[in-house]
């Protein structure tokens, strides 16, 4: 009688290597000049000062900035869709966005795939997608792992969770202690629900409204796959050019990014004592598919709030003498934004009107 062997216990050890060796060229046209290659290795490495005619970055007090996360159940509708070319994207947004909000340059980026069975052409998808997300906010993607544990995830699905590394002169760190009463909110436009509340968002729509993702829905102009599916908003180039433009001034004064708590919770991470922020509903212009959940689940106001980006997915706080010049130079750049609030004094909560 033969013995058994790992392949039997359900894992496939040349199926693996196989997808290693095919995936290295995703994570190489993600390098820049300071990666160190090293096909193969237990680690990645990574030059943080690096010294050339065309590209130099030299850091005097440099400090590493760091953020993990996943995308939460919002993998379920890439299961629903069979479509998995996108999910990357969120992976790699979720994590450099929250480095972002310091004022860190986003350097290098880690994955975690996690299934029961590898399946190859999936994950080489949603790998596509984390590259792709990677290229957008211009850091590099070092590596990853994809084990397979047999029996621990359902068949044909699998768990991501992402890990990004930035840094940040310690001088420029952008943390919020500046911002006063009368400081401006200035509302950067969401690409939709980006990656969190999908929870509440498919027991409304699919358990509740009865809907599938083939639906079509007027008030979106498309399917109800198509639009949960929207990859989270990267805001990497827009905001490093707005702080790149005003090297000599810090006119930037805290950063939030919109993720699960919307507004309501992620705006006072940033607030000092003393500050609170009002804003004023109808200052921008909410995506329909907030209006469609709202609508099915019978949702109130304060809960929508409370849950959801309700379209605005990164939030920056600027003197009142900075912030038309702000928006204009976001405007130069393509990148919708809104005021949509002021800071006035409190005890670091936010106020919708």
């Amino acid at each position: 009688m033969a013995g058994l062997s790992y392949k039997d216990a359900g894992v496939d050890i040349e199926a693996k290597g196989r997808f290693t060796s095919d995936i290295y060229h995703q994570l190489r046209r993600t390098f820049g000049p300071r990666v160190i290659e090293n096909p193969g290795g237990f680690a990645g490495l990574f030059s943080l000062n690096h010294e050339s005619k065309l590209f130099s970055k030299n850091y005097q007090q440099p400090v590493l900035v760091s953020s993990t996360d996943g995308v939460g159940t919002k993998l379920k509708i890439a299961f629903m869709m069979d479509r998995h070319d996108t999910i990357g994207i969120d992976l790699v947004a979720m994590c450099v966005n929250d480095i972002l909000v310091l004022g860190a340059e986003p350097l290098f980026f880690l994955d975690y795939m996690a299934s029961s069975k590898m399946i190859p052409e999936k994950m080489k998808e949603v790998l596509r997608g984390i590259a792709n997300g990677c290229c957008e906010a211009e850091c590099a993607l070092l590596g990853g792992e994809t084990p397979e544990m047999p029996g621990f995830y359902h068949e044909g699905e699998y768990d991501l969770a992402g890990f990004a590394v930035g840094i940040v002169e310690k001088k420029r760190i952008i943390n919020g202690k500046s911002i006063s009463a009368g400081d401006v909110v200035i509302g950067l436009k969401s690409s939709g629900l980006h990656s969190n509340g999908f929870s509440l968002v498919r027991k409304v729509l699919f358990e509740k409204a009865k809907l599938d993702i083939n639906s079509n829905i007027k008030a979106i102009n498309g399917t109800i796959g198509d639009e949960l599916l929207k990859p989270t908003k990267i805001y990497v180039k827009p905001i490093r050019a707005l702080l790149r433009h005003y090297r000599l001034k810090q006119v930037v004064k805290g950063m939030a990014h919109i993720t699960g708590g919307g507004l309501v919770e992620n705006i006072p991470r940033v607030l000092p004592e003393g500050c609170s922020v009002r804003i004023n509903k109808g200052s921008w212009p909410v995506p329909e598919i907030f209006g469609v959940i709202q609508k099915k689940g019978k949702i109130k106001e304060d809960e929508m709030f409370n849950v959801l980006n309700m379209g605005i997915g990164m939030v920056l706080i600027v003197s009142k003498y900075y912030a038309p010049s702000i928006m204009k130079k976001l405007k130069q750049m393509k990148e919708d934004s809104f005021v949509i609030g002021m800071v006035i004094k409190g005890n670091k909560k936010v106020e919708i009107v």
